[in-house]
């Protein structure tokens, strides 16, 4: 306790100096913090993203994945029904969502344009999907009777742009069937809905699943989407289906994320780089202070030898103050970050859309215990290992070296 007071007096010998690597380390560590935190908020996103676009995990047919379909639903899953019934008892699964994947041609009368067309539970779909099924105008309407009656469907809003089309408007749906032919649907236009990304609005409708069906004239769905309770039971859940359902291919939500991958890559090499180089400033900012420490107390150095003190000893005193230099600069360095963490969400400031993207995401970041330790003993680590750099030659100079320097 002695030792540490006696250098934080020491730090204290030339206040201005010391503040200023205090600053520099607090400034560095928060911007690591926050620079990770914000990567690490992205990561949460996307991953929030892929979990409600694809479930935690999908079934389909052992070739859906890999193979190109000749004909609509050729490898479609048969008995989904039986299938999903079973797996409602696992008290891990929270829904389970069938889905069609089907294209063809949609038409206002005078213009006719490719679609990608999705069968599904709608009201389910909008539920599990949450914000990142974003109705932009209308409401979601299920016929009464599905197999007769109205049909409604949404329509992505930049195709509805491109038909001039707007909820309640009429619009026609061609398909290729299961069999080759061709079959037909009118539907009315129930509502508008944004993904967020610009190339699959111009192209997106989504119809109730049984409707699908019909079209294509089937009762195969493409897929079933499962969505369990956490997250962490993906790998036991997955497990356990390839023990009880071997003919079908399985695929987690992030071997689907494509481009969750692809954005934390990026930012991993991003970010790391930038973390380098802080690391550096802040390495040689302590560097330049306590080598300019060093210089001024050689004759204190060379007085401290004389008396008996070991270099191993002087060289401890000075990982002393780099010890305190690192713990001031990482304790305001957290304060400093916390207080970003929290005001960010009162600006309300928006990124702006990534590429490939129509809509843009809050700026937030996000805290983690491990980063935060990892960044702390980083910081510190480089104020000691800087430290014990520019003492060791000088507490090993010749002592009357060291007392006569001017």
């Amino acid at each position: 306790m002695k030792a540490l007071l006696l250098a934080w007096k020491n730090v204290l010998r030339n206040r201005r100096r010391s503040l200023v690597t205090i600053l520099i380390a607090a400034v560095g560590c928060a911007a690591i913090l926050v620079a990770s935190g914000f990567a690490l908020h992205t990561y949460e996103m996307l991953i929030e993203g892929a979990v409600h676009e694809y479930g935690h995990i999908t079934l389909a047919h052992p070739d859906f994945f890999d193979r190109e379909e000749d004909s609509p639903l050729q490898f479609g899953v048969i008995g989904h029904e039986a299938l999903m019934t079973r797996l409602a008892f696992d008290n891990r699964v929270v829904d389970i969502l069938p889905r069609v994947s089907f294209s063809g041609l949609i038409s206002n009368g005078d213009k006719s344009l490719v679609f990608l067309g999705t069968g599904a539970d709608l009201l389910r779909e909008s539920q599990n999907r949450g914000q990142f099924f974003g109705l932009v105008s209308g409401s979601i309407r299920i016929p009464a009777d599905k197999k007769e009656g109205n049909i409604y469907a949404l329509v992505g809003a930049a195709l509805a742009r491109s038909l001039g089309a707007r909820p309640g408007d009429s619009l026609t749906l061609l398909a290729t069937t299961t069999s080759g032919s061709l079959n037909a649907m009118d539907v009315e236009v129930s509502g508008l809905v944004s993904t967020g990304w610009e190339e699959l609005d111009k192209r997106l409708v989504y119809i109730d699943v049984a409707l699908a069906q019909r079209l294509l004239m089937t009762d195969r769905v493409s897929t079933l989407s499962v969505y369990l309770k956490k997250l962490k039971d993906v790998e036991g859940f997955r497990a356990d289906l390839l023990a009880t359902a071997p003919g079908l291919a399985l695929r987690t939500w992030q071997q689907q994320a494509f481009y969750y991958l692809s954005v934390k890559s990026l930012y991993n090499r991003i970010f790391g780089l930038l973390g380098l180089i802080i690391a550096a400033l802040v390495l040689f900012s302590v560097i330049n202070t306590l080598a300019m420490a060093v210089v001024e107390r050689t004759r204190e150095i060379g007085t401290l030898r004389a008396l008996g003190t070991y270099p191993a000893e002087i060289v401890a005193q000075f990982m002393r103050e780099g010890f305190l230099i690192g713990l001031s600069g990482v304790i305001l360095g957290n304060l400093l970050t916390g207080a970003i963490i929290w005001s960010l969400p009162y600006f309300a400031l928006e990124m702006p859309p990534p590429p490939g993207r129509s809509e843009g995401y809050p700026l937030l970041v996000s805290a983690s215990l491990p980063l935060y330790v990892v960044t702390n003993l980083l910081i510190i680590l480089l104020c000691v290992g800087a430290a014990w750099a520019v003492s060791r030659r000088a507490a090993r100079n010749p002592i009357v070296e060291a007392l006569g320097h001017v």
